[in-house]
C-alpha cells in the first residue's frame, strides 16, 4: 500500500488526490476507510497510460470504494487544495450529497467535469481543476512562445533578407 505524503490519516470530507501516471485521480473521504470518486471506465487503481483514453468518455460512474483499492500502488496525499479559497461546506451536506450520488451515471469530460470538478463541487460547491487549469496554462505558454518563436524568425529572415539584397545591389 502507498502512504500519503506526511502519511496522515484522512478524516470525512478530505479530498484524497491520487498520482497516477500522467495526471491526478481525485476522490473525496467518506470515513471508515471509504472514498467516493468519479470513475470513467478506463479509472482504475495502476491502470497507468490506459487511463488516459478516459478522455474520450463522455460518462463516469461514482463509485464508493475501499481507499486502498482505489489508490493501489500509487501514492497519494490529503489535499484540500481550494480551503485558502472557498469556505468548505458542512461535513454532514457533504457525505450526504456523496453517499446520494453513489451509483450515477454522470456526465464526464475532462476539461468541465473530470474527477477533480466532481470532488470539488462536493466540498466548496464549486466544480473546479487545477490540472485543466494548468494544462490550459501550458497549452497557452506553448502556443505564445511558438508565435514568438515564428515573429523572431520572421523578424530574422527580413533583416538577414534585407543585407543579402543590399549586397547584391553594390
Amino acid at each position: 500500500m502507498a502512504p500519503t505524503k506526511n502519511d496522515e490519516k484522512p478524516q470525512p470530507g478530505d479530498l484524497i488526490e491520487i498520482f497516477r501516471s500522467g495526471y491526478q485521480h481525485w476522490a473525496i473521504y467518506v470515513g471508515n476507510g471509504f472514498v467516493v470518486h468519479l470513475a470513467p471506465p478506463t479509472e482504475h487503481a495502476n491502470a497507468g497510460a490506459c487511463s488516459m483514453i478516459s478522455v474520450t468518455c463522455d460518462r463516469a460512474t461514482v463509485k464508493k470504494e475501499e481507499i486502498w483499492n482505489v489508490v493501489g500502488s500509487d501514492k497519494y496525499s490529503i489535499n484540500n487544495l481550494l480551503d485558502e479559497n472557498y469556505e468548505p461546506r458542512p461535513i454532514r451536506e457533504i457525505l450526504r450529497e456523496a453517499e446520494s450520488l453513489v451509483g450515477n451515471k454522470l456526465p464526464y469530460c475532462v476539461f468541465r467535469g473530470n474527477c477533480e470538478h466532481f470532488v470539488t463541487e462536493l466540498r466548496y460547491g464549486k466544480p473546479e481543476s487545477r490540472q485543466v487549469r494548468k494544462a490550459m496554462e501550458i497549452g497557452v505558454g506553448v502556443g505564445v512562445a511558438a508565435i514568438v518563436g515564428f515573429g523572431v524568425l520572421a523578424l530574422a529572415a527580413t533583416l538577414f533578407g534585407s543585407k543579402d539584397k543590399e549586397k547584391q545591389t553594390k
